[in-house]
Protein backbone atom coordinates (compact mmCIF):
# COMPACT_ATOMS: atom_id res chain seq x y z
CA UNK A 1 0.00 0.00 0.00
CA UNK A 2 1.46 3.14 -1.20
CA UNK A 3 1.50 6.26 1.14
CA UNK A 4 -1.14 9.23 0.74
CA UNK A 5 -0.29 12.53 1.24
CA UNK A 6 -2.21 15.96 0.08
CA UNK A 7 0.73 17.23 -2.12
CA UNK A 8 3.61 15.83 -3.52
CA UNK A 9 6.12 17.82 -5.23
CA UNK A 10 8.73 16.66 -7.44
CA UNK A 11 11.44 18.59 -7.53
CA UNK A 12 13.32 20.31 -4.83
CA UNK A 13 15.25 23.43 -5.47
CA UNK A 14 14.02 26.87 -4.55
CA UNK A 15 10.12 26.61 -5.87
CA UNK A 16 10.05 23.20 -4.85
CA UNK A 17 10.98 23.14 -1.76
CA UNK A 18 9.51 26.58 -0.56
CA UNK A 19 6.59 25.14 -1.86
CA UNK A 20 6.55 21.87 0.28
CA UNK A 21 7.38 23.99 3.11
CA UNK A 22 4.73 26.57 3.09
CA UNK A 23 1.99 23.48 1.67
CA UNK A 24 3.18 21.83 5.38
CA UNK A 25 2.84 24.89 7.72
CA UNK A 26 -0.60 24.85 5.96
CA UNK A 27 -1.54 21.59 7.88
CA UNK A 28 -0.99 19.92 4.79
CA UNK A 29 0.69 16.48 4.46
CA UNK A 30 3.77 16.68 2.17
CA UNK A 31 6.55 15.07 0.89
CA UNK A 32 8.97 16.24 -2.00
CA UNK A 33 10.71 14.12 -4.29
CA UNK A 34 14.70 15.21 -5.38
CA UNK A 35 16.85 12.95 -7.45
CA UNK A 36 20.42 14.90 -6.89
CA UNK A 37 20.89 14.04 -3.65
CA UNK A 38 20.61 17.38 -1.83
CA UNK A 39 17.73 19.49 -1.81
CA UNK A 40 18.30 23.15 -3.29
CA UNK A 41 18.17 23.00 -7.10
CA UNK A 42 20.78 24.05 -9.24
CA UNK A 43 20.78 27.60 -7.34
CA UNK A 44 22.21 25.82 -4.07
CA UNK A 45 24.36 23.08 -5.81
CA UNK A 46 25.79 24.83 -8.63
CA UNK A 47 23.86 27.90 -9.14
CA UNK A 48 23.54 31.26 -7.39
CA UNK A 49 24.77 30.11 -4.19
CA UNK A 50 28.09 28.92 -5.26
CA UNK A 51 29.05 31.36 -8.03
CA UNK A 52 27.91 34.35 -4.86
CA UNK A 53 30.41 32.71 -3.05
CA UNK A 54 33.15 32.84 -5.45
CA UNK A 55 31.93 36.26 -6.58
CA UNK A 56 32.73 37.32 -3.11
CA UNK A 57 35.91 35.70 -2.86
CA UNK A 58 37.59 36.75 -6.02
CA UNK A 59 36.26 40.03 -5.27
CA UNK A 60 38.19 40.14 -1.95
CA UNK A 61 41.08 38.63 -3.79
CA UNK A 62 41.13 41.95 -6.34
CA UNK A 63 40.68 44.39 -3.48
CA UNK A 64 43.27 43.18 -1.67
CA UNK A 65 45.94 42.56 -4.44
CA UNK A 66 44.86 45.96 -6.61
CA UNK A 67 42.65 48.16 -4.39
CA UNK A 68 42.52 48.63 -0.72
CA UNK A 69 45.86 50.31 -0.39
CA UNK A 70 44.44 53.36 -2.09
CA UNK A 71 42.53 53.31 1.16
CA UNK A 72 45.73 53.17 3.41
CA UNK A 73 45.71 49.49 3.71
CA UNK A 74 49.32 48.50 2.42
CA UNK A 75 48.93 44.89 2.03
CA UNK A 76 51.84 42.91 0.53
CA UNK A 77 52.57 39.21 -1.12
CA UNK A 78 48.70 38.41 -2.57
CA UNK A 79 48.73 35.60 -3.58
CA UNK A 80 45.70 33.16 -4.80
CA UNK A 81 44.62 29.90 -2.94
CA UNK A 82 42.61 28.32 -5.48
CA UNK A 83 41.80 25.06 -3.57
CA UNK A 84 40.94 27.12 -0.37
CA UNK A 85 38.76 29.33 -1.93
CA UNK A 86 37.03 26.48 -3.70
CA UNK A 87 36.74 24.70 -0.20
CA UNK A 88 34.97 27.39 0.92
CA UNK A 89 32.31 27.64 -1.81
CA UNK A 90 31.31 24.28 -1.06
CA UNK A 91 31.49 24.56 2.18
CA UNK A 92 28.84 27.35 1.30
CA UNK A 93 26.93 25.23 -0.62
CA UNK A 94 27.04 21.79 2.08
CA UNK A 95 25.78 24.15 5.10
CA UNK A 96 22.98 25.80 2.91
CA UNK A 97 21.46 22.25 1.54
CA UNK A 98 21.98 20.76 4.81
CA UNK A 99 20.15 24.00 6.06
CA UNK A 100 16.68 23.08 4.48
CA UNK A 101 16.55 19.40 5.14
CA UNK A 102 16.91 21.07 8.82
CA UNK A 103 13.72 22.59 8.10
CA UNK A 104 12.09 19.95 6.18
CA UNK A 105 12.38 18.17 9.57
CA UNK A 106 11.24 20.93 11.35
CA UNK A 107 8.15 21.15 9.31
CA UNK A 108 7.34 17.40 8.47
CA UNK A 109 8.07 17.29 5.24
CA UNK A 110 8.91 13.74 4.05
CA UNK A 111 12.03 14.36 1.94
CA UNK A 112 12.52 10.92 -0.47
CA UNK A 113 15.32 10.63 -2.64
CA UNK A 114 15.21 9.32 -6.03
CA UNK A 115 13.88 10.30 -9.47
CA UNK A 116 9.91 10.71 -9.59
CA UNK A 117 8.03 10.08 -12.41
CA UNK A 118 3.96 11.05 -12.89
CA UNK A 119 2.98 7.09 -13.68
CA UNK A 120 -1.21 8.46 -13.54
CA UNK A 121 -3.32 10.33 -11.95
CA UNK A 122 -2.39 11.32 -8.12
CA UNK A 123 0.63 8.51 -8.43
CA UNK A 124 4.87 9.58 -8.38
CA UNK A 125 6.70 6.23 -9.40
CA UNK A 126 10.12 7.12 -7.08
CA UNK A 127 13.29 5.25 -9.03
CA UNK A 128 16.52 5.27 -6.97
CA UNK A 129 17.77 3.22 -4.00
CA UNK A 130 14.45 2.95 -2.61
CA UNK A 131 12.38 2.34 -5.39
CA UNK A 132 8.41 3.17 -3.93
CA UNK A 133 5.01 5.15 -5.13
CA UNK A 134 3.53 8.01 -3.68
CA UNK A 135 0.06 8.39 -4.06
CA UNK A 136 -1.25 12.34 -3.95
CA UNK A 137 -4.14 14.36 -4.15
CA UNK A 138 -2.47 17.22 -5.34
CA UNK A 139 1.47 17.20 -7.67
CA UNK A 140 3.26 20.53 -7.92
CA UNK A 141 6.20 19.42 -10.90
CA UNK A 142 9.13 22.08 -9.67
CA UNK A 143 11.49 20.46 -11.74
CA UNK A 144 13.57 23.46 -12.81
CA UNK A 145 15.80 24.04 -15.81
CA UNK A 146 19.29 22.91 -17.57
CA UNK A 147 21.43 24.49 -19.28
CA UNK A 148 20.74 25.11 -23.11
CA UNK A 149 23.35 23.41 -25.21
CA UNK A 150 25.05 24.77 -28.45
CA UNK A 151 24.83 22.67 -31.65
CA UNK A 152 28.53 22.45 -32.43
CA UNK A 153 30.59 22.68 -28.64
CA UNK A 154 30.00 19.50 -26.86
CA UNK A 155 30.55 20.60 -23.40
CA UNK A 156 33.02 18.31 -21.13
CA UNK A 157 32.65 20.36 -17.97
CA UNK A 158 36.72 20.22 -18.19
CA UNK A 159 37.98 21.96 -21.40
CA UNK A 160 33.87 23.00 -22.68
CA UNK A 161 32.31 23.92 -19.77
CA UNK A 162 28.69 24.71 -18.62
CA UNK A 163 28.10 27.39 -15.26
CA UNK A 164 28.65 23.87 -13.50
CA UNK A 165 32.23 23.14 -14.82
CA UNK A 166 32.73 26.70 -14.85
CA UNK A 167 32.12 26.86 -10.83
CA UNK A 168 34.82 24.05 -10.33
CA UNK A 169 38.00 24.43 -12.57
CA UNK A 170 40.99 23.00 -10.53
CA UNK A 171 43.11 26.19 -11.80
CA UNK A 172 42.80 29.73 -13.46
CA UNK A 173 42.44 29.19 -17.31
CA UNK A 174 45.26 31.53 -19.15
CA UNK A 175 42.42 32.43 -21.90
CA UNK A 176 38.66 31.99 -21.24
CA UNK A 177 35.69 32.01 -23.72
CA UNK A 178 32.42 32.68 -22.52
CA UNK A 179 29.69 32.08 -25.54
CA UNK A 180 26.96 34.87 -23.73
CA UNK A 181 26.84 37.42 -22.56
CA UNK A 182 23.98 37.23 -19.91
CA UNK A 183 23.68 37.44 -16.77
CA UNK A 184 25.99 33.45 -15.98
CA UNK A 185 28.28 34.13 -18.35
CA UNK A 186 29.34 38.15 -16.78
CA UNK A 187 29.29 36.52 -13.53
CA UNK A 188 31.75 33.61 -14.03
CA UNK A 189 33.90 35.69 -16.84
CA UNK A 190 34.22 38.24 -14.24
CA UNK A 191 35.27 35.98 -11.36
CA UNK A 192 37.54 34.10 -13.46
CA UNK A 193 38.85 37.57 -14.74
CA UNK A 194 40.15 38.44 -11.20
CA UNK A 195 41.49 35.44 -10.64
CA UNK A 196 43.90 36.28 -13.30
CA UNK A 197 42.31 34.91 -17.20
CA UNK A 198 42.14 37.04 -20.05
CA UNK A 199 38.34 36.43 -20.97
CA UNK A 200 36.51 37.27 -24.10
CA UNK A 201 32.66 37.44 -24.19
CA UNK A 202 31.21 36.47 -27.31
CA UNK A 203 27.31 37.27 -27.81
CA UNK A 204 25.15 36.49 -30.77
CA UNK A 205 23.36 39.95 -30.32
CA UNK A 206 25.56 43.44 -30.67
CA UNK A 207 24.39 44.37 -26.68
CA UNK A 208 24.79 42.23 -23.12
CA UNK A 209 22.69 41.29 -20.73
CA UNK A 210 19.14 41.55 -23.48
CA UNK A 211 17.00 42.19 -19.97
CA UNK A 212 18.27 45.11 -18.89
CA UNK A 213 17.70 48.47 -19.73
CA UNK A 214 19.52 50.05 -22.44
CA UNK A 215 21.24 52.80 -20.80
CA UNK A 216 22.19 49.99 -17.88
CA UNK A 217 23.49 47.37 -21.08
CA UNK A 218 26.07 50.26 -22.28
CA UNK A 219 27.06 51.27 -18.81
CA UNK A 220 27.99 48.05 -17.87
CA UNK A 221 29.66 47.28 -20.66
CA UNK A 222 31.64 50.50 -20.30
CA UNK A 223 32.33 49.49 -17.08
CA UNK A 224 33.05 45.59 -17.39
CA UNK A 225 35.31 46.35 -20.70
CA UNK A 226 37.48 48.85 -18.24
CA UNK A 227 37.96 45.67 -15.69
CA UNK A 228 39.42 43.94 -18.39
CA UNK A 229 36.74 41.75 -20.16
CA UNK A 230 36.93 41.40 -23.62
CA UNK A 231 33.71 41.63 -25.58
CA UNK A 232 32.91 40.01 -29.21
CA UNK A 233 29.48 41.48 -29.74
CA UNK A 234 26.81 40.69 -33.45
CA UNK A 235 29.20 36.89 -33.40
CA UNK A 236 27.88 33.26 -33.51
CA UNK A 237 30.05 29.88 -32.64
CA UNK A 238 29.39 27.60 -35.39
CA UNK A 239 31.84 24.85 -34.12
CA UNK A 240 34.60 23.49 -31.49
CA UNK A 241 37.60 21.67 -31.60
CA UNK A 242 39.66 20.27 -28.54
CA UNK A 243 43.79 20.69 -29.28
CA UNK A 244 46.67 20.08 -27.32
CA UNK A 245 46.20 23.50 -26.19
CA UNK A 246 42.53 23.78 -25.58
CA UNK A 247 39.61 24.51 -27.71
CA UNK A 248 39.98 25.94 -30.67
CA UNK A 249 36.45 28.17 -31.38
CA UNK A 250 34.92 29.35 -35.27
CA UNK A 251 33.31 32.46 -34.72
CA UNK A 252 31.26 34.12 -37.44
CA UNK A 253 29.79 37.44 -37.40
CA UNK A 254 25.79 36.83 -36.98
CA UNK A 255 24.40 39.34 -39.79
CA UNK A 256 27.14 37.13 -42.16
CA UNK A 257 30.77 37.47 -42.63
CA UNK A 258 33.88 35.98 -42.99
CA UNK A 259 34.99 33.19 -40.27
CA UNK A 260 37.87 33.28 -37.32
CA UNK A 261 39.20 31.00 -34.97
CA UNK A 262 39.44 32.14 -31.28
CA UNK A 263 41.57 30.06 -28.88
CA UNK A 264 41.34 29.42 -25.64
CA UNK A 265 42.65 26.86 -22.62
CA UNK A 266 38.66 26.81 -21.94
CA UNK A 267 35.05 27.72 -23.00
CA UNK A 268 32.35 28.51 -20.82
CA UNK A 269 28.94 28.04 -22.79
CA UNK A 270 26.43 30.45 -20.75
CA UNK A 271 23.43 30.89 -23.60
CA UNK A 272 20.92 30.43 -21.57
CA UNK A 273 18.60 27.66 -19.43
CA UNK A 274 15.99 25.36 -20.77
CA UNK A 275 12.78 23.58 -18.72
CA UNK A 276 13.87 20.42 -17.42
CA UNK A 277 11.03 17.81 -17.80
CA UNK A 278 12.79 14.93 -19.50
CA UNK A 279 11.11 11.65 -17.83
CA UNK A 280 8.33 12.99 -15.94
CA UNK A 281 5.50 11.19 -17.30
CA UNK A 282 3.61 14.21 -18.30
CA UNK A 283 1.97 11.64 -21.06
CA UNK A 284 0.46 9.81 -18.24
CA UNK A 285 -2.19 12.11 -17.06
CA UNK A 286 -2.52 13.81 -20.77
CA UNK A 287 -0.01 16.67 -20.93
CA UNK A 288 2.38 17.39 -23.34
CA UNK A 289 4.84 20.74 -23.05
CA UNK A 290 4.53 23.44 -25.72
CA UNK A 291 6.73 24.63 -28.64
CA UNK A 292 9.32 26.28 -26.34
CA UNK A 293 9.43 23.18 -23.92
CA UNK A 294 7.16 24.83 -21.07
CA UNK A 295 4.74 23.28 -19.36
CA UNK A 296 1.52 25.66 -19.39
CA UNK A 297 -0.84 26.05 -16.57
CA UNK A 298 -3.60 28.41 -15.60
CA UNK A 299 -3.64 31.49 -13.45
CA UNK A 300 -3.84 29.33 -10.37
CA UNK A 301 -0.42 27.19 -11.78
CA UNK A 302 -3.52 24.68 -12.51
CA UNK A 303 -2.26 22.23 -15.69
CA UNK A 304 -4.72 20.50 -17.64
CA UNK A 305 -4.36 17.60 -15.94
CA UNK A 306 -6.69 17.78 -12.26
CA UNK A 307 -4.76 18.10 -9.49
CA UNK A 308 -1.22 18.68 -11.23
CA UNK A 309 0.26 22.18 -11.00
CA UNK A 310 3.69 23.45 -11.91
CA UNK A 311 6.15 26.21 -11.03
CA UNK A 312 9.12 28.21 -11.36
CA UNK A 313 11.18 27.28 -14.62
CA UNK A 314 9.57 24.52 -15.82
CA UNK A 315 6.35 27.13 -16.75
CA UNK A 316 8.65 29.59 -17.81
CA UNK A 317 8.61 33.74 -17.31
CA UNK A 318 11.89 35.03 -15.60
CA UNK A 319 14.24 31.77 -14.75
CA UNK A 320 14.86 33.15 -11.34
CA UNK A 321 14.40 31.12 -8.00
CA UNK A 322 12.90 34.06 -6.13
CA UNK A 323 9.82 34.12 -8.80
CA UNK A 324 10.06 30.05 -8.22
CA UNK A 325 9.88 30.50 -4.32
CA UNK A 326 7.10 32.99 -4.80
CA UNK A 327 5.34 30.73 -7.32
CA UNK A 328 6.18 27.87 -4.39
CA UNK A 329 4.24 29.55 -1.70
CA UNK A 330 1.19 30.66 -3.74
CA UNK A 331 0.53 27.50 -5.08
CA UNK A 332 0.73 26.57 -1.91
CA UNK A 333 -1.69 28.30 -0.22
CA UNK A 334 -3.65 27.67 -3.04
CA UNK A 335 -4.02 24.06 -2.82
CA UNK A 336 -5.07 24.96 0.72
CA UNK A 337 -7.96 27.08 -0.09
CA UNK A 338 -6.31 30.19 0.49
CA UNK A 339 -5.93 32.67 -1.88
CA UNK A 340 -1.97 32.74 -3.36
CA UNK A 341 -0.89 35.65 -6.06
CA UNK A 342 2.51 36.69 -7.44
CA UNK A 343 2.84 39.97 -8.94
CA UNK A 344 4.80 39.41 -11.62
CA UNK A 345 4.91 43.26 -11.88
CA UNK A 346 7.58 43.57 -9.02
CA UNK A 347 9.78 40.71 -9.34
CA UNK A 348 13.59 41.68 -8.84
CA UNK A 349 16.45 40.69 -11.22
CA UNK A 350 20.18 41.03 -9.55
CA UNK A 351 23.62 40.62 -11.96
CA UNK A 352 25.58 40.37 -9.14
CA UNK A 353 29.03 41.24 -10.95
CA UNK A 354 31.11 44.13 -9.75
CA UNK A 355 29.16 46.81 -9.48
CA UNK A 356 26.16 45.10 -9.13
CA UNK A 357 22.99 45.77 -12.06
CA UNK A 358 19.97 45.51 -10.73
CA UNK A 359 16.19 46.03 -12.09
CA UNK A 360 12.72 45.89 -11.45
CA UNK A 361 9.21 46.66 -13.37
CA UNK A 362 9.52 47.96 -16.83
CA UNK A 363 12.32 49.10 -19.07
CA UNK A 364 12.52 52.56 -21.12
CA UNK A 365 12.43 50.51 -24.34
CA UNK A 366 9.20 48.85 -22.70
CA UNK A 367 7.44 51.77 -21.87
CA UNK A 368 8.13 53.16 -25.33
CA UNK A 369 7.43 50.52 -27.15
CA UNK A 370 3.97 49.67 -25.28
CA UNK A 371 3.37 53.86 -25.59
CA UNK A 372 3.02 54.68 -22.21
CA UNK A 373 3.90 58.34 -21.22
CA UNK A 374 6.64 58.63 -18.74
CA UNK A 375 9.30 60.48 -17.06
CA UNK A 376 12.83 59.77 -16.05
CA UNK A 377 14.90 60.67 -12.94
CA UNK A 378 18.56 59.80 -12.13
CA UNK A 379 21.09 60.55 -9.78
CA UNK A 380 24.96 59.37 -10.17
CA UNK A 381 26.90 57.49 -7.16
CA UNK A 382 29.53 60.01 -7.83
CA UNK A 383 27.09 62.40 -6.12
CA UNK A 384 26.67 59.90 -2.95
CA UNK A 385 28.19 60.81 -0.13
CA UNK A 386 28.70 57.06 1.65
CA UNK A 387 29.66 55.69 -2.30
CA UNK A 388 32.45 58.59 -2.15
CA UNK A 389 33.43 57.89 1.28
CA UNK A 390 33.84 53.91 0.13
CA UNK A 391 35.82 54.78 -3.18
CA UNK A 392 32.87 52.99 -4.97
CA UNK A 393 31.26 55.65 -6.83
CA UNK A 394 30.70 53.88 -10.52
CA UNK A 395 27.17 53.67 -11.91
CA UNK A 396 23.63 55.42 -11.20
CA UNK A 397 20.17 54.87 -10.34
CA UNK A 398 17.47 55.53 -12.71
CA UNK A 399 13.58 55.33 -11.97
CA UNK A 400 10.82 55.34 -14.66
CA UNK A 401 7.01 56.88 -13.18
CA UNK A 402 4.17 57.36 -15.09
CA UNK A 403 3.87 60.87 -16.57
CA UNK A 404 0.05 61.08 -15.51
CA UNK A 405 0.52 59.12 -11.77
CA UNK A 406 3.62 59.48 -11.06
CA UNK A 407 3.09 55.75 -9.95
CA UNK A 408 6.79 54.12 -10.01
CA UNK A 409 6.89 51.92 -13.41
CA UNK A 410 10.71 50.93 -13.01
CA UNK A 411 13.83 51.26 -11.22
CA UNK A 412 17.63 50.24 -12.80
CA UNK A 413 20.35 50.51 -10.93
CA UNK A 414 23.88 49.91 -11.77
CA UNK A 415 26.38 50.55 -8.62
CA UNK A 416 27.26 49.20 -5.43
CA UNK A 417 24.98 47.01 -3.62
CA UNK A 418 22.51 47.97 -6.26
CA UNK A 419 20.54 44.36 -5.56
CA UNK A 420 20.26 45.23 -1.70
CA UNK A 421 19.31 48.72 -2.65
CA UNK A 422 16.52 47.93 -5.59
CA UNK A 423 14.32 45.89 -2.89
CA UNK A 424 12.95 49.39 -1.25
CA UNK A 425 11.54 50.15 -4.78
CA UNK A 426 10.45 46.74 -4.84
CA UNK A 427 8.06 47.21 -1.90
CA UNK A 428 7.26 50.64 -2.99
CA UNK A 429 5.93 48.87 -6.75
CA UNK A 430 4.11 46.28 -4.51
CA UNK A 431 1.96 48.83 -2.87
CA UNK A 432 1.66 51.40 -5.45
CA UNK A 433 3.99 53.85 -4.16
CA UNK A 434 4.37 57.03 -6.77
CA UNK A 435 7.88 58.39 -6.83
CA UNK A 436 6.88 61.70 -5.06
CA UNK A 437 6.28 58.79 -2.29
CA UNK A 438 9.53 57.02 -1.90
CA UNK A 439 11.21 60.89 -2.31
CA UNK A 440 9.27 61.65 0.75
CA UNK A 441 10.34 59.40 2.98
CA UNK A 442 13.45 59.51 5.29
CA UNK A 443 16.36 58.03 4.21
CA UNK A 444 19.43 57.95 6.45
CA UNK A 445 22.83 59.76 6.23
CA UNK A 446 25.51 58.93 5.07
CA UNK A 447 24.16 56.06 2.74
CA UNK A 448 24.28 54.39 -0.36
CA UNK A 449 19.94 54.39 -0.64
CA UNK A 450 20.08 58.35 -0.85
CA UNK A 451 20.63 57.93 -4.07
CA UNK A 452 17.50 56.24 -4.24
CA UNK A 453 15.05 58.89 -3.06
CA UNK A 454 17.62 61.51 -5.49
CA UNK A 455 16.59 59.64 -8.39
CA UNK A 456 12.93 59.43 -6.98
CA UNK A 457 13.12 63.88 -6.45
CA UNK A 458 14.97 63.61 -10.25
CA UNK A 459 11.76 62.24 -11.53
CA UNK A 460 10.56 65.80 -10.51
CA UNK A 461 13.16 67.77 -11.52
CA UNK A 462 13.76 68.48 -7.68
CA UNK A 463 17.69 66.39 -7.01
CA UNK A 464 19.09 68.15 -4.23
CA UNK A 465 22.53 66.73 -4.33
CA UNK A 466 23.58 67.28 -7.82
Amino acid sequence: MSEQFDVVVVGGGPGGYVCAIRAAQLGLKVACVEKRGALGGTCLNVGCIPSKALLHASHMYEAAAHHVGDLGVEVAGVTLNLPKMMAHKDKVVTDNTGGIEFLFKKNKVTYVKGAGRISGPGTIEVTGEQPQTLTAKNIVIATGSDVTPLPGVQIDEETIVSSTGALKLASVPKKLIVIGAGVIGLELGSVWRRLGAEVTVVEFLDYILPPMDGEVRKQAQRTLSKQGLNFLLGHKVTGAAKTNEGVALTVEPAAGGEAQTLTADVVLVAIGRRPYTEGLGLESVGLSVNARGFIEVDHDYQTKAQGVFAIGDVIGGQMLAHKAEEEGVAVAELIAGQSGHVNYGAIPSVVYTSPEIAMVGKTEEQLKAEGVAYKVGKFPFTANGRARANADTEGFVKVLADAKTDRVLGCHIIGPQAGDLLQEVVVAMEFGASSEDVARSSHAHPQLGEAIKEAMLAVDKRPLHI
